[in-house]
């Protein structure tokens, strides 16, 4: 017995080097025979700064139990994205439903410039400086999951550059090819 209480213990010392961040509390509700049944619903994304992140939807009658479901299920489906540094190594574009989000790389130093639900992402993420730009719908879930689209489709420097049949320093940003002239 004493064993299982260590292994319980270390998983969840492992489980706190990742930052965990609240989307979105909404209140939902379902449509009965008496009427209406309300419950809440909240997304959290999880991340640990290094690229790995996730996202996690949670609904139940309380705040705090659908808080705890939504980091549950966050931490169940970790990904890995491919980041350059602190920045992206090429623009994408993601899409889920009316929502787009377009993601820039950006110089050293420029900082995140994304809103709402798309700087949660990429700051738990580990990104510091991108250019974003969301557009269509505002429903903050399906912007949330449009920016995970797009950092799942972030490929390395050598990928991306044998798939359109380019040097790796053309796929460079101009602040990396400077460096390597200087």
């Amino acid at each position: 017995m004493a064993e299982h209480e260590n292994t319980e213990q270390q998983s969840f010392e492992g489980q706190d080097q990742f930052e965990e961040r609240v989307i979105e509390i909404a209140r939902v509700a379902k449509v009965v025979k008496g009427g209406r049944r309300f419950q809440f619903r909240v997304t959290v994304v999880v991340g640990d700064k290094r690229g790995t992140i996730s996202m996690g939807v949670g609904k139940a009658n309380a705040v705090p139990d659908a808080m705890r479901k939504a980091s549950e299920r966050a931490r169940k489906n970790m990904r890995v994205v491919n980041l350059a540094g602190t920045t992206i190594p090429h623009e994408v574009l993601g899409k889920v439903g009316g929502a787009r989000v377009m993601l820039k790389p950006a110089s050293a130093g420029t900082g995140v410039i994304a809103a709402g639900g798309v700087r949660a992402v990429l700051e738990v993420a580990g990104v510091r400086d991108i250019l974003t730009k969301s557009q269509g719908s505002a429903n903050v879930l399906n912007v949330v999951q449009a920016t995970f689209d797009a950092l799942e489709q972030l490929k390395s420097p050598q990928v991306e550059a044998a798939r359109r049949g380019k040097n790796v320093n053309e796929l460079l940003p101009f602040w990396e090819r400077r460096k390597q002239h200087a």
